[in-house]
């Protein structure tokens, strides 16, 4: 639809003026302070064509890592390096230098696995101290323990690791199976402190038929303070040749069964208990 010629002549006449005032430095929001247009469709057509004046552009936050990567680029670095020295991504790197000649390699292959591998060494050695550092410190923070701790910890620990009776399948004996020397070791102390008398233990190792079972039972009778002469005939895993054994070698010492003869009246205990726990953190949630 075409515009009336009186329309047409006044809307000639205010892009003049904002033509004008826009090549002057004036801003979109001082065009329209001063020729009183305030609608943003009508001002836009008025300067169409007319790039904004250099002090109204807003500076690009990346201008300034562009310009390092590029000196970067000169000076012959890779593209890896640049990308952890300005904490920038592969892609803008490459957007920014790919024009440039690429740098001659400074070391050989040889040199750049062997700066890799003692850079991964580095790595890792700052990993392990850090790790170190933060488990020193949650040790610490353990303090010495109380017996009612103790207590606490172990009814949750058997819960979690003990043999537990089904409504269909009632076994109401203490039986405890672990791998991990700690928990061993924590075990024991609780029945200790639940003054369970030794002599009604029984100890029995379930490990893979391929592993050295005699080193096992002396491990284990180390861990728990018996001898090996203690430990009833072992429970031996068959080998399965479509899967592969992550747990081999030295470190391998199988799980230690730990049974409590006559522990009816005990295992029936530790169910109370654990659900006391269960019903007081349930109270805590609400």
């Amino acid at each position: 639809m075409a515009h009336p010629p009186s329309k047409y002549k006044e809307f000639e006449a205010l892009r003049e003026q904002a033509v004008a005032l826009r090549r002057g430095g004036y801003s979109l929001r001082q065009i329209r302070d001063e020729l009183k247009i305030f609608n943003n469709d009508i001002l836009n057509q008025l300067v169409k064509g007319e790039p904004p004046p250099e002090w109204t552009k807003r500076p690009n936050a990346k201008d300034d890592l562009r310009a390092r990567a590029r000196e970067l680029r000169s000076q012959g670095w890779t593209y890896d390096r640049i990308e952890a020295e300005l904490g920038c991504s592969r892609s803008s790197v490459s957007l920014w230098v790919r024009d440039l000649p690429r740098p001659e390699p400074r070391y050989t292959p040889e040199e750049q696995r062997a700066l890799m591998q003692e850079g991964l060494a580095k790595r890792r050695a700052a990993d392990n101290e850090e790790r170190r550092k933060t488990k020193a410190s949650a040790h610490r923070e353990i303090g010495e323990m109380t017996d009612r701790e103790l207590f606490m910890a172990g009814v949750a620990l058997y819960w979690a690791e003990g043999s537990k009776s089904k409504p269909y399948d009632r076994r109401e004996r203490a039986v405890f199976v672990n791998s991990d020397p700690g928990v061993i070791r924590v075990y024991l102390a609780w029945l200790d402190l639940l003054e369970v008398d030794r002599g009604k233990l029984g100890f029995r190792l379930l490990i893979h038929e391929s592993a050295d079972v005699g080193a096992a039972h002396r491990f284990w009778a180390r861990i728990a303070d018996i001898g090996p002469e203690v430990f009833a005939r072992p429970t031996l895993k068959k080998h399965n040749p479509k899967t592969v054994r992550k747990n081999t070698g030295d470190d391998y010492h199988g799980c230690l069964v730990i049974g409590v003869a006559r522990s009816a009246h005990l295992y029936n205990r530790i169910e109370g208990w654990w659900s006391g726990i269960v019903a007081q953190a349930e109270r805590r949630l609400g």
